[in-house]
Protein backbone atom coordinates (compact mmCIF):
# COMPACT_ATOMS: atom_id res chain seq x y z
CA UNK A 1 0.00 0.00 0.00
CA UNK A 2 2.74 2.26 0.34
CA UNK A 3 4.45 1.53 -2.59
CA UNK A 4 0.86 2.10 -4.34
CA UNK A 5 0.84 5.57 -2.36
CA UNK A 6 4.06 6.29 -3.48
CA UNK A 7 3.47 5.81 -7.39
CA UNK A 8 0.09 7.34 -7.60
CA UNK A 9 1.46 10.56 -6.67
CA UNK A 10 4.06 10.93 -9.30
CA UNK A 11 3.26 12.02 -12.54
CA UNK A 12 5.87 9.25 -14.06
CA UNK A 13 6.71 5.60 -13.46
CA UNK A 14 9.39 5.11 -10.70
CA UNK A 15 9.19 1.98 -9.08
CA UNK A 16 12.02 -0.49 -7.78
CA UNK A 17 11.90 -3.88 -6.71
CA UNK A 18 14.08 -6.76 -5.78
CA UNK A 19 14.74 -9.97 -8.34
CA UNK A 20 16.85 -12.44 -7.07
CA UNK A 21 20.23 -10.66 -6.24
CA UNK A 22 19.64 -7.89 -7.91
CA UNK A 23 17.64 -4.83 -7.69
CA UNK A 24 15.11 -3.22 -10.58
CA UNK A 25 14.76 0.38 -11.48
CA UNK A 26 12.20 1.78 -14.13
CA UNK A 27 11.88 5.45 -15.01
CA UNK A 28 9.39 7.09 -16.99
CA UNK A 29 10.75 10.32 -18.84
CA UNK A 30 13.49 11.22 -16.80
CA UNK A 31 14.71 13.94 -18.23
CA UNK A 32 11.27 16.01 -17.26
CA UNK A 33 11.33 15.55 -13.73
CA UNK A 34 15.02 14.25 -12.36
CA UNK A 35 17.14 16.65 -10.50
CA UNK A 36 20.06 17.52 -12.77
CA UNK A 37 22.45 15.14 -9.97
CA UNK A 38 20.10 12.49 -10.30
CA UNK A 39 19.97 12.34 -13.87
CA UNK A 40 23.97 12.69 -14.11
CA UNK A 41 23.88 9.79 -11.96
CA UNK A 42 21.67 7.87 -13.97
CA UNK A 43 23.47 8.76 -17.47
CA UNK A 44 26.48 7.92 -16.09
CA UNK A 45 25.38 4.14 -15.05
CA UNK A 46 24.27 3.58 -18.34
CA UNK A 47 27.48 5.05 -19.99
CA UNK A 48 29.26 2.52 -17.46
CA UNK A 49 27.45 -0.92 -18.57
CA UNK A 50 27.66 0.27 -22.48
CA UNK A 51 31.49 0.83 -22.05
CA UNK A 52 31.79 -3.00 -20.06
CA UNK A 53 29.53 -4.56 -22.60
CA UNK A 54 30.82 -2.81 -26.11
CA UNK A 55 34.48 -4.38 -26.71
CA UNK A 56 35.93 -1.00 -28.27
CA UNK A 57 34.55 2.38 -29.80
CA UNK A 58 31.59 3.96 -28.24
CA UNK A 59 27.72 4.76 -28.24
CA UNK A 60 26.25 8.44 -29.01
CA UNK A 61 23.00 8.20 -29.45
CA UNK A 62 20.07 7.45 -27.82
CA UNK A 63 19.67 8.23 -23.95
CA UNK A 64 23.68 7.52 -24.54
CA UNK A 65 24.62 10.69 -26.34
CA UNK A 66 24.31 13.36 -23.40
CA UNK A 67 21.26 14.78 -24.84
CA UNK A 68 18.51 15.66 -22.32
CA UNK A 69 15.76 15.65 -24.23
CA UNK A 70 16.53 11.62 -25.51
CA UNK A 71 15.68 11.29 -21.55
CA UNK A 72 12.83 13.46 -21.68
CA UNK A 73 10.90 10.94 -24.22
CA UNK A 74 13.02 8.02 -22.79
CA UNK A 75 11.85 4.68 -20.31
CA UNK A 76 14.93 3.32 -18.59
CA UNK A 77 14.87 -0.43 -17.19
CA UNK A 78 18.25 -0.69 -14.76
CA UNK A 79 19.48 -3.50 -13.06
CA UNK A 80 21.82 -2.86 -10.25
CA UNK A 81 23.41 -5.75 -8.30
CA UNK A 82 22.07 -5.41 -4.80
CA UNK A 83 25.27 -6.67 -2.76
CA UNK A 84 26.80 -3.76 -4.22
CA UNK A 85 25.30 -0.95 -6.16
CA UNK A 86 26.76 -1.70 -9.14
CA UNK A 87 24.65 -1.29 -12.23
CA UNK A 88 24.93 -4.32 -14.56
CA UNK A 89 22.40 -4.18 -17.59
CA UNK A 90 19.72 -1.53 -19.00
CA UNK A 91 17.07 -1.72 -21.82
CA UNK A 92 15.91 2.19 -22.73
CA UNK A 93 12.84 2.16 -24.48
CA UNK A 94 11.51 5.39 -26.27
CA UNK A 95 8.47 6.55 -26.68
CA UNK A 96 7.86 8.25 -30.23
CA UNK A 97 4.80 10.46 -31.56
CA UNK A 98 3.74 9.40 -34.75
CA UNK A 99 1.09 11.42 -37.37
CA UNK A 100 -1.25 8.88 -38.80
CA UNK A 101 -3.34 10.41 -41.50
CA UNK A 102 -5.53 12.01 -38.91
CA UNK A 103 -4.93 10.14 -35.97
CA UNK A 104 -2.10 10.50 -34.09
CA UNK A 105 -0.31 7.15 -32.45
CA UNK A 106 2.58 6.84 -29.64
CA UNK A 107 4.50 4.00 -30.77
CA UNK A 108 6.66 2.22 -28.10
CA UNK A 109 10.48 1.85 -29.84
CA UNK A 110 11.85 -1.33 -27.97
CA UNK A 111 15.57 0.73 -27.80
CA UNK A 112 18.78 -0.57 -26.88
CA UNK A 113 19.16 -3.60 -24.47
CA UNK A 114 22.77 -3.31 -22.61
CA UNK A 115 24.24 -6.16 -20.18
CA UNK A 116 28.14 -6.85 -19.03
CA UNK A 117 29.45 -9.54 -19.94
CA UNK A 118 29.90 -10.82 -16.90
CA UNK A 119 26.04 -10.70 -15.86
CA UNK A 120 24.74 -12.64 -19.34
CA UNK A 121 22.73 -15.89 -18.59
CA UNK A 122 21.73 -14.53 -15.10
CA UNK A 123 17.85 -14.99 -15.80
CA UNK A 124 17.75 -11.02 -16.92
CA UNK A 125 15.90 -11.59 -19.98
CA UNK A 126 12.58 -11.37 -18.48
CA UNK A 127 13.10 -8.19 -17.46
CA UNK A 128 15.27 -6.58 -19.85
CA UNK A 129 12.76 -7.68 -22.74
CA UNK A 130 9.05 -6.76 -22.21
CA UNK A 131 8.78 -6.25 -18.59
CA UNK A 132 8.36 -2.47 -19.04
CA UNK A 133 5.76 -2.95 -22.33
CA UNK A 134 3.40 -5.27 -20.19
CA UNK A 135 3.70 -2.68 -17.54
CA UNK A 136 2.48 0.36 -20.52
CA UNK A 137 -0.09 -2.19 -21.83
CA UNK A 138 -1.53 -2.54 -18.30
CA UNK A 139 -1.21 0.75 -17.32
CA UNK A 140 -3.06 1.65 -20.71
CA UNK A 141 -6.01 -0.15 -19.83
CA UNK A 142 -4.90 -3.57 -22.03
CA UNK A 143 -5.10 -1.60 -25.00
CA UNK A 144 -2.70 -3.03 -28.16
CA UNK A 145 0.16 -1.03 -28.44
CA UNK A 146 1.97 -0.53 -31.24
CA UNK A 147 5.71 -1.66 -30.87
CA UNK A 148 9.30 -0.97 -33.12
CA UNK A 149 12.52 -2.37 -33.30
CA UNK A 150 16.13 -2.01 -35.15
CA UNK A 151 18.11 -4.68 -35.25
CA UNK A 152 20.56 -6.85 -37.48
CA UNK A 153 20.92 -9.15 -34.77
CA UNK A 154 18.86 -12.85 -35.65
CA UNK A 155 18.34 -13.86 -31.84
CA UNK A 156 16.58 -10.38 -31.48
CA UNK A 157 14.48 -10.76 -34.37
CA UNK A 158 13.28 -14.05 -33.23
CA UNK A 159 12.49 -12.75 -29.83
CA UNK A 160 10.86 -9.85 -30.99
CA UNK A 161 8.79 -12.31 -33.35
CA UNK A 162 7.60 -14.52 -30.42
CA UNK A 163 6.35 -12.35 -27.94
CA UNK A 164 4.90 -9.47 -29.65
CA UNK A 165 1.59 -9.97 -32.09
CA UNK A 166 1.28 -9.29 -36.08
CA UNK A 167 5.11 -8.86 -35.95
CA UNK A 168 6.21 -7.42 -39.37
CA UNK A 169 8.54 -8.17 -41.10
CA UNK A 170 9.27 -11.85 -40.15
CA UNK A 171 9.72 -15.17 -42.17
CA UNK A 172 6.29 -15.61 -41.96
CA UNK A 173 5.27 -12.39 -43.27
CA UNK A 174 8.26 -10.72 -45.00
CA UNK A 175 6.48 -8.02 -46.66
CA UNK A 176 4.08 -5.83 -44.95
CA UNK A 177 0.38 -6.56 -46.05
CA UNK A 178 -0.83 -3.84 -43.54
CA UNK A 179 -1.07 -0.39 -44.61
CA UNK A 180 -1.13 1.22 -41.13
CA UNK A 181 2.67 -0.37 -40.45
CA UNK A 182 3.55 0.76 -43.28
CA UNK A 183 2.35 4.85 -42.81
CA UNK A 184 4.26 4.04 -38.88
CA UNK A 185 7.46 3.02 -40.88
CA UNK A 186 7.69 6.01 -43.31
CA UNK A 187 7.14 8.55 -40.01
CA UNK A 188 9.50 6.63 -37.81
CA UNK A 189 12.08 6.62 -40.65
CA UNK A 190 11.49 10.87 -41.50
CA UNK A 191 11.45 11.81 -38.20
CA UNK A 192 12.96 9.71 -35.69
CA UNK A 193 15.91 7.93 -37.19
CA UNK A 194 17.68 9.69 -34.00
CA UNK A 195 16.27 7.36 -31.51
CA UNK A 196 18.23 4.44 -32.96
CA UNK A 197 21.23 6.15 -34.17
CA UNK A 198 20.46 6.05 -37.86
CA UNK A 199 22.47 8.35 -40.10
CA UNK A 200 20.02 10.54 -42.73
CA UNK A 201 22.18 9.22 -45.61
CA UNK A 202 20.64 5.56 -44.65
CA UNK A 203 18.43 3.88 -47.31
CA UNK A 204 14.81 2.11 -46.47
CA UNK A 205 13.75 -0.26 -48.55
CA UNK A 206 10.27 0.06 -47.70
CA UNK A 207 8.96 -3.23 -49.61
CA UNK A 208 10.83 -5.53 -46.97
CA UNK A 209 11.31 -2.71 -44.12
CA UNK A 210 15.25 -3.07 -44.72
CA UNK A 211 17.48 0.49 -43.65
CA UNK A 212 20.60 0.08 -45.92
CA UNK A 213 23.84 1.31 -45.09
CA UNK A 214 22.50 1.84 -41.27
CA UNK A 215 25.32 2.14 -39.23
CA UNK A 216 26.26 6.09 -39.72
CA UNK A 217 24.13 8.27 -37.07
CA UNK A 218 26.08 7.37 -34.03
CA UNK A 219 25.28 3.42 -33.37
CA UNK A 220 28.66 2.80 -35.88
CA UNK A 221 30.22 0.74 -32.92
CA UNK A 222 27.45 -2.10 -32.87
CA UNK A 223 27.92 -3.29 -36.61
CA UNK A 224 28.44 -7.06 -36.77
CA UNK A 225 29.24 -9.26 -39.57
CA UNK A 226 26.86 -12.27 -39.47
CA UNK A 227 29.76 -14.26 -37.85
CA UNK A 228 29.58 -12.11 -34.83
CA UNK A 229 25.38 -11.57 -34.18
CA UNK A 230 23.56 -13.65 -31.38
CA UNK A 231 21.85 -16.78 -33.17
CA UNK A 232 18.34 -17.60 -32.53
CA UNK A 233 17.85 -21.45 -31.08
CA UNK A 234 15.13 -21.40 -34.22
CA UNK A 235 17.43 -21.37 -37.64
CA UNK A 236 15.14 -20.01 -39.26
CA UNK A 237 14.88 -16.64 -38.05
CA UNK A 238 19.01 -17.32 -38.60
CA UNK A 239 18.61 -18.07 -42.46
CA UNK A 240 16.33 -15.11 -42.85
CA UNK A 241 18.27 -12.50 -41.60
CA UNK A 242 21.13 -14.14 -43.72
CA UNK A 243 19.07 -13.28 -46.78
CA UNK A 244 17.25 -10.09 -46.30
CA UNK A 245 20.37 -8.63 -44.78
CA UNK A 246 23.90 -7.20 -45.86
CA UNK A 247 25.62 -7.32 -43.06
CA UNK A 248 28.83 -6.22 -45.33
CA UNK A 249 26.99 -3.33 -46.34
CA UNK A 250 25.38 -2.93 -42.09
CA UNK A 251 21.35 -3.27 -43.05
CA UNK A 252 18.81 -3.37 -39.81
CA UNK A 253 15.77 -4.26 -40.12
CA UNK A 254 12.69 -2.15 -39.18
CA UNK A 255 10.38 -4.66 -37.48
CA UNK A 256 6.59 -3.31 -36.15
CA UNK A 257 4.23 -5.15 -33.85
CA UNK A 258 1.71 -5.17 -31.14
CA UNK A 259 1.65 -5.92 -27.65
CA UNK A 260 -1.72 -6.80 -27.02
CA UNK A 261 -3.71 -9.48 -24.86
CA UNK A 262 -2.20 -12.67 -26.56
CA UNK A 263 1.38 -11.50 -26.32
CA UNK A 264 1.34 -10.60 -22.51
CA UNK A 265 -0.31 -13.73 -22.37
CA UNK A 266 2.69 -15.03 -23.86
CA UNK A 267 5.12 -13.69 -22.09
CA UNK A 268 4.07 -13.94 -18.62
CA UNK A 269 3.61 -17.77 -19.63
CA UNK A 270 7.18 -18.10 -21.50
CA UNK A 271 9.42 -15.55 -20.25
CA UNK A 272 8.40 -14.99 -16.70
CA UNK A 273 10.07 -17.17 -14.35
CA UNK A 274 7.76 -18.89 -12.00
CA UNK A 275 9.31 -17.19 -8.56
CA UNK A 276 8.42 -14.17 -9.91
CA UNK A 277 4.74 -14.30 -10.73
CA UNK A 278 3.66 -13.07 -7.68
CA UNK A 279 6.03 -10.07 -7.89
CA UNK A 280 4.96 -9.44 -11.35
CA UNK A 281 1.38 -9.71 -10.06
CA UNK A 282 2.13 -7.14 -7.43
CA UNK A 283 3.88 -4.53 -10.07
CA UNK A 284 0.93 -4.81 -12.30
CA UNK A 285 -1.34 -3.62 -9.99
CA UNK A 286 0.99 -1.10 -8.75
CA UNK A 287 0.79 0.52 -12.30
CA UNK A 288 -2.60 -0.38 -12.44
CA UNK A 289 -3.41 1.47 -9.81
CA UNK A 290 -1.89 4.48 -10.99
CA UNK A 291 -4.61 4.32 -13.65
CA UNK A 292 -7.15 4.11 -11.52
CA UNK A 293 -6.11 6.70 -8.77
CA UNK A 294 -3.88 9.28 -10.41
CA UNK A 295 -6.65 10.48 -12.78
CA UNK A 296 -9.27 11.01 -9.57
CA UNK A 297 -6.84 12.79 -7.75
CA UNK A 298 -6.10 15.16 -10.71
CA UNK A 299 -9.47 15.64 -10.64
CA UNK A 300 -10.08 16.88 -6.85
CA UNK A 301 -6.72 18.67 -6.61
CA UNK A 302 -8.26 22.19 -6.48
CA UNK A 303 -4.62 23.77 -6.44
CA UNK A 304 -2.86 22.63 -9.42
CA UNK A 305 -4.28 23.90 -13.27
CA UNK A 306 -4.65 20.06 -15.38
CA UNK A 307 -5.46 21.50 -18.14
CA UNK A 308 -8.82 20.27 -19.87
CA UNK A 309 -9.86 17.35 -18.64
CA UNK A 310 -11.84 15.01 -20.95
CA UNK A 311 -12.16 11.11 -21.42
CA UNK A 312 -10.38 8.87 -23.76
Amino acid sequence: MRLIAKAVSKDYLDVSFQSGTNTVEIVERPGRWMTADRLEKLRSDLTGIATATLETGALDYGVLSGNRERLENAIVTLVRRTSDGKPVAFNALSLMDCNLSASRCRIIHLGLVMIDPQERQKGLSWILYGLTCLLLFIRGGLRPLYVSNVTQVPAVVGMVCETFSEVCPSPEEPEPSDFRKILIAREIMQNHRHVFGVGADADFDEKRFVIRNAYTGGSDDLKKTIEQTTRHRDEKYNAWCRNELNYDRGDDVLQIGLIDLAAAQRYVARAVPRGSLMQLAALGTLVFARRVFLPAAHWFNSEKDYGLLRAR
